[in-house]
């Protein structure tokens, strides 16, 4: 005799479906300084403190800096032959005997510059967050009013470096109902809407298959929901069973160096990406909460660089974060043009940085695969 399909089951009207997993518009009250935040989540953007104008410093006007004259570096024939050598032997596809055996034809050092502004700068922003509540102290208003977001102390990490810091707002705690099980500690599980029975997806319900007991439910036409293992419901997502949240405003602290770099382009043989993975001779640093545009530099394109990029830095952070230290470097950058023959033929390689890297867009011979 076959067994009739079986009901599902019934769910209890007690426990609620999964809500948000952000509170919804309102849910909060605004604590003083910090108005204006929309909701918990990952889709509500952080609010974002300016500094008040105290906080930052004011240029002075007319002011500059001067610059040190400096020689150009130059390479030995030795060393830009060790150079190429070390970067053939990189190569598999090259032969290391052009570069043992080439006759160099000239060394043409060249010079060039390398522009570093750097601008280390806090910012402050905030965002309501929430914990279950299992008892935990409440520091909230009846504490007093919370201080303003950047009346808040933190210890500023080295300067330069980028980091991360976030603090829990004083006196701004407050504890809700979970919003997520309205209060329940528990909501109905999704996989088998609160009834803890699936139906079979081998018979599809009817306990049988190919007019056979289904070997999948044994004939029942339903199954036990995994997800939920039969009871129904899960324990809640938000609160974890506590049927609280504790609420809170986390200020996030942002502390980062921003770098602006420029090395005139004024080799079209030599690609300026090249500069970015080595290193100069640093003849040049100037140091200052605020510093100013470099002049009468032998190289006028520095100096309007650096007027050009010293404005838009002042510019740029000072609407949203506070300066705390600027930085502009002047390095020279070594690079050399050597030329040389080989085999009756006329070459040409760089040799570029302290590093004494090489390129090179044609090589005299390549080795053969036999």
């Amino acid at each position: 005799m076959d067994e009739k399909e079986e009901d599902l089951g019934s769910f209890d009207p007690n426990i609620p479906e999964e809500g948000p997993s952000a509170p919804p518009p309102g849910w909060l009250e605004d604590i003083h300084g910090y108005q204006g935040h929309k909701g918990e989540g990952p889709e509500d953007d952080d609010s974002l403190y300016p500094p008040p104008p105290a906080y930052n410093p004011q240029p002075e006007l007319n002011r500059s800096t001067s610059v040190p004259t400096v020689r150009v570096p130059s390479v030995s024939e030795d060393v830009a032959r060790d150079a190429l050598l070390k970067f053939v032997e990189s190569k598999w596809k090259y032969s290391s005997k052009p570069a043992r055996n080439l006759t160099f034809r000239e060394l043409k050092p060249i010079t060039v510059y390398r522009y570093r502004l750097e601008t280390f700068t806090e910012t402050r922003t905030s965002a309501w967050q929430f914990e279950p509540f299992n008892g935990q102290a409440v520091d909230g208003p009846q504490n007093g009013m919370s201080p303003p977001p950047w009346d808040i102390p933190v210890s500023v990490p080295q300067v330069y470096t980028d980091k991360v810091e976030k603090i829990r707002v004083p006196h701004s705690s407050v504890v809700k109902m979970c919003h997520n099980c309205r209060g329940c500690g528990r909501t109905r599980c999704s996989g088998c809407f609160g009834r803890g029975m699936k139906r079979c997806a081998f018979c599809h319900g009817h306990g049988r298959a190919r007019n056979k007991r289904c070997p999948s439910c044994h004939g029942r036409g339903r199954k036990r929901c995994l997800r939920c293992r039969g009871d129904g419901y899960k324990s809640c997502s938000v609160c974890h069973g506590a049927q609280k949240l504790l609420h809170f405003i986390q200020l996030t602290v942002t502390w980062k160096n921003h770098v602006s770099n420029f090395i005139p382009d004024r080799q079209p043989d030599f690609p300026d990406r090249k500069f970015e993975k080595v290193s100069g001779d640093p003849f040049f640093i100037d140091e200052n909460v605020l510093v100013y545009p470099i002049q009468g530099f032998p190289d006028q394109e520095i100096c309007d660089v650096s007027t050009k990029l010293t404005n838009e830095h002042l510019l740029r952070f000072t609407s949203t974060s506070r300066i705390l230290q600027q930085r502009q470097t002047i390095e020279l950058v070594p690079l050399t043009h050597a030329f040389y023959s080989y085999s009756g033929k006329d070459y040409s390689f760089f040799v570029y940085g302290t590093e004494n890297k090489v390129f090179t867009s044609k090589y005299p011979k390549t080795c053969t695969l036999l």
